[in-house]
């Protein structure tokens, strides 16, 4: 018999807050997180923009001596779930074998792996550090979860490229929901903002060269010339219904439905036609029971891109038909740039946001309408719509396609 799974814990660490109330309030505001890159000197990159998590002291989550033995992207995911397990409660009451952590990165520890190159063709191989692999591996967030918390049952790192956080997300709620674990931390994490990073971005032609950090991610918009490259965490505690009732545990969410498909098209580029992402995004509404009395909010993947944001539209008018055009649809993207991997994640969480406070995060910086990308994308400012459904659309490069479906508890 399958299980109803629902969210009790959230943790955000982003561009634009890293805590839930900053990053809730900063959502909705409409504030903007991207800036000028002040990570490494870009005088001879076509790229100055990123969007650059502020503000994160990772001792408020682990001690100077884990600091130092991790990645960025590692300490951003244990600050993320280290705030959503506090969020919701969990205790020593716990079955640690029926808890697990399906958490992925789309590329790990990339700035470990270029420094410890760099030592080494400076200072030869004796001088590589002995955490160089542990802090540098793709999976090792799971496991630092994992340890953090003690979860011994399934430890799954995920990675999708752009849609890690969502398949992280959705492989957790099928895992809970079919009796593999009760409960589950998931997300995803990001931190590359590095210079081999965005050249290797810029070179194949993915992100933005504009200056103007307003009109730098601009989803949807016809001006639209690129992504902007993100980091951070986003991470969320999953749980049966019969679980988090037993604790007393308060339901933030439930998770009704997931999608996930392959465009088997291109390595970079989807799928113009729309077709595959679009089935994804059926199978969550099927599976979440969409019926025309529901009113829906897509978190788009929506990177500001040309292809993306036009394929994407082509993708919610094939899962929902006319009912598309009834939808609302919005990219957070705009405010915090493409946190890669982690996006699914802090994308998850914006969702749950609009079906507790039912208002739809903005589309910031939107101006000239494109007509390829004709939906409802409630432009510059939150609107007060009360979703009955929420989804969020992931899309990675290899044609990875993932969506989520939630609903407020009870609904």
């Amino acid at each position: 018999m399958d299980r109803r799974v629902v969210i009790t814990g959230m943790g955000i660490v982003s561009p634009i807050g890293c805590d839930l109330d900053t990053y809730r309030q900063n959502l909705l505001d409409g504030i903007c997180g991207i800036g000028i890159i002040t990570r490494f000197d870009t005088a001879e990159f076509k790229v100055k923009v990123a969007a650059e998590v502020k503000d994160f002291d990772p001792l408020q989550y682990m001690s100077k001596i884990e600091v130092k033995q991790t990645d960025l992207f590692t300490r951003f995911a244990i600050g993320a779930a280290s705030q959503a397990v506090a969020q919701s409660g969990l205790g020593e009451e716990i079955d640690r074998d029926r808890f697990g952590v399906y958490f992925g990165s789309g590329i790990g520890g990339f700035t470990t792996f270029m420094e410890e190159y760099d030592t080494m063709q400076k200072r030869g191989n004796a001088r590589v550090s002995p955490h160089f692999v542990p802090k540098m591996i793709s999976n090792i967030a799971a496991g630092q979860i994992a340890i953090r918390f003690g979860a011994k049952g399934p430890c799954v790192s995920v990675t999708t490229a752009c849609a890690t956080g969502t398949n992280a997300i959705g492989e957790a709620y099928r895992a809970i929901r079919h009796g593999y674990a009760d409960v589950v931390i998931s997300g995803g994490s990001e931190a590359s903002i590095n210079p081999l990073a965005v050249a290797g971005f810029q070179n194949c032609m993915a992100l933005t060269q504009t200056e103007d950090p307003a009109r730098a991610s601009i989803p949807f918009d016809k001006e639209r010339s690129g992504f902007v490259i993100g980091e951070g965490a986003g991470a969320l505690v999953m749980e049966s219904l019969e679980h988090a009732q037993a604790r007393g545990a308060k339901i933030l969410a439930e998770v009704v439905g997931y999608g996930s498909t392959c465009d088997a098209h291109h390595v970079t580029s989807p799928n113009p036609t729309g077709e595959d992402g679009g089935k994804a995004i059926r199978m969550a509404l099927e599976e979440a029971g969409y019926t025309k009395d529901d009113l829906v909010y897509v978190n788009a993947h929506g990177t500001s891109t040309p292809l993306n944001d036009s394929t994407e539209t082509k993708a919610i008018k094939y899962a929902m038909g006319d009912d598309a055009y009834r939808a609302v649809v919005s990219s957070t993207k705009s405010m915090t740039g493409h946190m890669l991997g982690a996006a699914g994640a802090a994308e998850a969480i914006a969702a749950v946001i609009a079906l507790d406070t039912g208002m739809i995060p903005p589309t910031i910086g939107y101006q000239t309408p494109d007509p390829d990308c004709d939906l409802d994308i409630c432009p510059n400012t939150a609107r007060k719509a009360d979703p009955t459904l929420a989804l969020s659309t992931s899309l990675g490069f290899g044609g990875h396609n993932a969506c989520i479906a939630l609903r407020k508890y009870g609904e």
